[in-house]
């Protein structure tokens, strides 16, 4: 009887995990974290900011999409900011020199696409990068790029398009810190977990 009790739940299990339905309660909280940023007024402003360290953020009313990454995870008590400018300094010949940097800026290196992608590639999982909806879940980071100069990056949220086939994703591409439908609106060059 106890043996079919423990077949039973390890079926259970995963069914729940094949549909989907067994997302870790971080990933559901870091979800919540970032859907509650959309709360938020912000003007999109990729202007250079010095700001404090650890826990620095830009005004709370400005943000480009690397900073709705940033203030998620810091809602979870994650400082990427920290996190990033330590691998850097630590690692720096293995993160991108797009920027003509000889050393670490703790400003700005973090709200760097390029960088948390090295980052996250580093200290997170990858996950594979497809054009199968089910395989990007809530808490899960996705970066694109968009017309082979600009990258961007968002927060795969717990909340479904119209039609119930794919998660939305919160990113702020110019509009603020939005919920679209804009998983596949553009070419995935990054998909990872973070401390989930």
């Amino acid at each position: 009887m106890m043996f079919r009790k423990i077949i039973f739940s390890v079926f259970i299990a995963s069914l729940l995990c094949a549909t989907g339905f067994a997302q870790s309660a971080t990933a559901l909280k870091l979800s919540d974290a970032t859907i509650s940023l959309t709360k938020d007024r912000v003007i999109y402003d990729p202007a250079y900011f010095k700001i404090a360290y650890p826990n620095g953020d830009v005004p709370a009313d400005k943000g480009v999409c690397t900073d709705v990454v940033i203030r998620a995870y810091r809602k979870l008590g994650t400082d990427l900011q920290k996190e990033v400018h330590e691998d850097m300094k630590a690692n720096f010949r293995l993160y991108p020199k797009n920027w003509g940097m000889k050393t670490t800026d703790r400003n700005i290196d973090h709200r760097r696409v390029p960088n948390l992608m090295v980052f996250f590639g580093r200290k997170g999982t990858k996950k594979p990068m497809t054009k199968n909806a089910g395989d990007y879940l809530p808490g899960d980071i996705v970066c694109w790029d968009l017309n082979g100069r600009q990258l961007h990056i968002g927060l795969v949220i717990n909340k479904k398009s119209a039609d119930g086939k794919r998660y939305l994703i919160v990113h702020n591409i110019g509009s603020g810190q939005v919920i679209e439908d804009v998983l596949f609106a553009w070419k995935i060059i990054g998909h990872y977990t973070y401390k989930l």
